[in-house]
């Protein structure tokens, strides 16, 4: 975290947004340059099975370094041709319950970076990248018929939304038939395949000791089984050239096509002169990697900094690019491995470990348990009453709680797109158990906003924070006045995010009674510690604050 100011009403240190890597894109370039190079087999050739063309469709995945599917359609075929479809549905559409947009405009510019810079990537490796607006179902087959594709190849995912679109594209390639070579074309015309890899984890879904429907609901069990009993595969070796891409076809269905803008998008955004700026892209997610871990030595420390809120460097910040895939977690604990035999192995190396275990765990819960984690009462249908009070749902939404560390977490989250892990469960456990408001609102909320968005992690963490998921300790409650005097006690995070609070002494900050908007809700369990403010607060709050409803 930054340094505390000397003066209580001095700005803290962080008074611009924070590039997140810090490194120029020269800097960044030459550590993903680096990286691809340690991760090349000059002596890698195509056994010479491989014939006609290969598709890769770009899904979660936007990395060139240790994804298999690209090198699987390389060593399948003469020529690969990348895809990414620009999905209506996910760029345009809106969230299952309560209609929130699907992806905000900071996650849409963060995916665009991602984009360009996948293309850049590939063209780097002797390929391109070809971009399409619509349905991957629509746009797929098509594509297949052009450049007579025999294989599309792509990552499997394990919600239900991604999952149709697998099998729409499936049924939509079955319509395809290619016609095959040989004597006067006697031979049958074939359809094109998908081909699914699994791919978005440490542990590989075949490597688990126990199928997924016989995985443990508690995390602490998964975990010290798969530690145990599987080991995390190697990253897969790039070849010299990923190329060459089809010869022809392109022409036939438009050329390559650009990356999409955000106006195109229908979006736009204000750029926050606050808080953290992510950068998307492979080669930002490389760059981030080599700075925390072996530019500022960072990794050594992670795990007595781990619970910081304010600045770039209290936790790896890996998890925007690992949700859209631009870096791979079998690459981070391949480092980790590196960095513990070139500098030091301890309890926080090992930790940066144990929270993509944790990743990981969601992901397999996703698949085991389906469409509950979505669901009012989660993988334990949980029967509760939950509030859907606007009012009170937007007061969070727009940190206006009366709750500085409540409200200086959610702005943080409007302008950044990003919220320290420890932020994330003080503003669920306020949501869920002092507003008594439905979970899936705040879920579907972090949906819109969240950089490092993605279904199982996001699902997974609110229904375990409020009491649906597999927490074996259902009623997860965090003190707001403990939450503060232990992360924040100088209240420097509050007063970066909440200006009005700067000319209030330290100790203050996070209680400042009629210094502040009023509290709009009073807490499950004070502790104590705020009496003063509820007094204050008790004779301005509207009666039937607290109402509970289906």
């Amino acid at each position: 975290m930054a340094a505390a100011s000397s003066s209580s009403s001095r700005p803290p240190r962080a008074a611009l947004a924070a590039a997140v890597p810090s490194l120029s894109a020269d800097e960044a370039g030459a550590a993903a340059d680096e990286a691809f190079m340690r991760y090349t087999s000059p002596s890698m050739r195509r056994s010479g099975g491989g014939a006609g063309v290969s598709i890769v469709w770009f899904r979660n995945d936007l990395r060139v370094l240790d994804n298999e599917a690209v090198v699987r359609a390389w060593a399948a075929s003469d020529a690969v041709l990348p895809v990414y479809c620009v999905d209506p549905r996910i760029f345009g559409g809106n969230t299952h319950y309560f209609g929130f947009p699907k992806t905000g405009a900071l996650r849409a510019q963060f995916l665009i970076e991602c984009l360009e810079d996948l293309k850049r990537n590939l063209m780097k490796q002797g390929l391109d990248l070809l971009i399409r607006h619509g349905k991957p179902e629509d746009i797929l087959p098509s594509i297949a018929k052009a450049v007579s594709a025999h294989t599309v190849y792509a990552h499997k995912e394990t919600c239900s939304e991604e999952l149709l679109v697998e099998h729409l594209v499936r049924k939509g390639l079955e319509q395809v038939a290619i016609p095959q070579g040989g004597a006067a074309n006697q031979k049958k015309p074939r359809n094109p395949k998908l081909q699914l890899i699994w791919g978005a984890t440490l542990y590989h879904i075949d490597d688990l000791p126990f199928s997924v429907d016989n995985l443990p609901d508690v995390y602490t069990q998964f975990r010290k089984a798969v530690e145990s009993k599987s080991s995390v595969r190697n990253c897969n070796k790039l070849p010299p050239s990923l190329g060459p891409p089809p010869s022809s076809g392109l022409d036939e269905i438009g050329g390559w096509g650009t990356v999409p803008t955000l106006e195109s998008l229908g979006l736009s955004m204000t750029k926050s002169e606050k808080g953290m700026h992510f950068v998307g892209g492979e080669s930002a997610a490389l760059g981030r990697v080599h700075e925390y871990f072996w530019k500022k030595d960072q990794l050594k420390v992670y795990k007595e900094t781990r619970n910081g809120m304010l600045g770039p460097d209290y936790s790896t910040k890996f998890s925007p690019w690992l949700a859209s895939g631009s870096l791979s977690p079998r690459y981070i604990c391949e480092e980790v491995k590196r960095y513990e035999k070139q500098r030091v192995a301890n309890d926080s190396t090992y930790w940066v470990l144990f929270e993509l275990i944790w990743r990981d765990y969601f992901r397999f819960i996703s698949a085991k348990y389906g469409n509950s984690i979505f669901h009012l009462g989660g993988p334990r249908n949980v029967v509760s009453k939950w509030s859907q009070d606007q009012a009170l749902f937007e007061s969070w939404r727009d940190g206006l709680t009366g709750y500085p560390l409540i409200d200086a977490n959610m702005k943080e989250l409007l302008a950044t797109g990003f919220m320290s892990n420890r932020g994330r469960q003080i503003v669920c456990s306020f949501l869920v158990r002092d507003m008594g408001i439905d979970w899936r609102m705040g879920a579907e909320w972090f949906e819109t906003c969240l950089l490092d968005y993605d279904p199982a992690s996001n699902y997974g963490n609110w229904t375990y924070g409020s009491g649906v998921g597999n927490d074996p300790r259902e009623d997860r409650y965090f003190s707001i006045p403990k939450q503060a005097k232990t992360y924040d006690p100088d209240g420097e995070y509050v007063s970066y995010w909440l200006p009005e609070l700067r000319s209030i002494a330290k100790e203050r900050r996070n209680f400042p009674g009629a210094s502040y908007i009023k509290q709009v809700v009073p807490l499950k369990f004070d502790g104590g510690h705020q009496k003063r403010d509820q007094q204050f607060n008790r004779q301005r709050r509207p009666g039937n604050m607290y109402r509970r409803q289906k």
